[in-house]
């Protein structure tokens, strides 16, 4: 009587699993830690003629890179873990180990297992490695680089939407900036004694840039009097703000700088000042969507190594994963535009490209039998 085969029933955390799993982590590592290094040193080339002319010292420029590591990390996080699938599933088809697998009863589905569940781990450690280091060191990069690079002080709180400037004789605050068009939206002047007290705020509804300057309708003006009382009167020509769109645009901050419940608390604030928080939700969800890339990419690049019989080697590897990595980015770079600009409700254009990868890797998945 033959016997069946035993690795049909093998449980989950068999040897088996355990070969197939470190071999992928093994990759995974060296990968990772390559393309970081990669990405970091694109990074500094991009920069390295700001980083000349602003005159900093080496100490600066490495302590800029450095921070900017935790947020090159998440960006690749995804392409090595595709990468990683390939080239280890690729490497043991081409070394007849799938084959000597199948033969004692392993299907190819069952062999996926592990590389499932560890990309499942790889996502939720890489949403908390974006909640927890990527919003902190990305905020200390972007002040170094604001701030001992472009020589500007840090005065924005939340990007280009409550900013506060220090100008002359007390501080101006900004509700909105709106950088396609140069509007200034909800502009409060705050001017001050020289012993620090309130004498006066000026109001200003709207601020356009034109010819090289702000221009904006007459203001509304209330004085603090030293018996206690206010008097209100229309200012027809406002101060204005030295700052240009470009400096503007220097204060901001970038999304990555955010934790997810921050731009939560964000959104319900502008909502509740009636501002458009649209671009803002599109963050929020992305925050949620990005992390989801590795189980994506690994459900893609299974039946592409074990079905097409592809990625057996390293350039074989590299290629077919840059060209799907490629693929995504400019997929998901379109539906995020067009969700900032309004075209697409923020949740279906942070979660298009997701689930247009989840349907091509279930379709290969499923497509036949491997």
């Amino acid at each position: 009587m033959q016997q069946k085969p035993r690795f049909a029933l093998l449980p989950f955390g068999s040897i088996v699993d355990r070969y197939i799993a470190s071999g992928f982590v093994r990759v995974f590592v060296a990968s990772l830690l390559c393309f970081t290094a990669i990405f970091a040193i694109i990074e500094f080339f991009e920069r390295i003629g700001t980083l000349v002319e602003s005159g900093i010292s080496v100490t600066t420029a490495l302590r800029y890179v450095l921070y900017k590591i935790p947020l090159s990390i998440s960006r690749v996080i995804g392409f090595a873990t595709l990468f990683s699938t390939l080239f280890c599933l690729g490497m043991l088809y081409k070394a007849q180990e799938i084959t000597a697998m199948q033969a004692g009863g392993l299907s190819t589905r069952r062999l996926s297992f592990p590389l499932l569940c560890l990309s499942l781990l790889i996502c939720m450690t890489n949403f908390i490695w974006n909640e927890g280091l990527v919003p902190v060191f990305a905020h200390r990069a972007e002040t170094i680089y604001k701030t001992e690079i472009k020589k500007r002080q840090q005065q924005s709180l939340f990007g280009t939407k409550d900013i506060w400037i220090r100008g002359e004789g007390g501080f101006v605050n900004i509700d909105s900036f709106d950088p396609s068009n140069n509007v200034l939206e909800g502009i409060t002047f705050f001017v001050l004694s020289r012993d620090f007290t309130l004498q006066s705020t000026i109001g200003v509804p709207k601020a356009q840039w034109v010819r090289q300057r702000w221009e904006s309708p007459s203001g509304i003006e209330w004085q603090f009097l030293s018996d206690g009382k206010l008097r209100q009167r229309i200012v027809s020509t406002p101060p204005t703000i030295s700052e240009t769109p470009g400096d503007l645009m220097l204060l901001a901050r970038d999304p990555e700088e955010f934790t997810f419940f921050d731009l939560q608390k964000q959104i319900v604030e502008m909502k509740a000042k009636g501002m458009d928080a649209t671009a803002y939700e599109v963050d929020l969800q992305v925050k949620l969507a990005v992390p989801f890339i590795s189980p994506l990419m690994v459900l893609i690049a299974i039946p592409l190594a074990l079905k097409r019989r592809i990625g057996s080697g390293l350039a074989m590897s590299f290629g077919i994963a840059m060209l799907i990595a490629f693929g995504y980015w400019v997929l998901s770079a379109f539906c995020f535009s067009l969700g900032h600009s309004g075209a697409l409700p923020p949740t279906i254009a942070a979660w298009l490209p997701n689930s247009i990868s989840a349907l091509l890797g279930i379709y290969l998945f499923t497509a036949e039998e491997y």
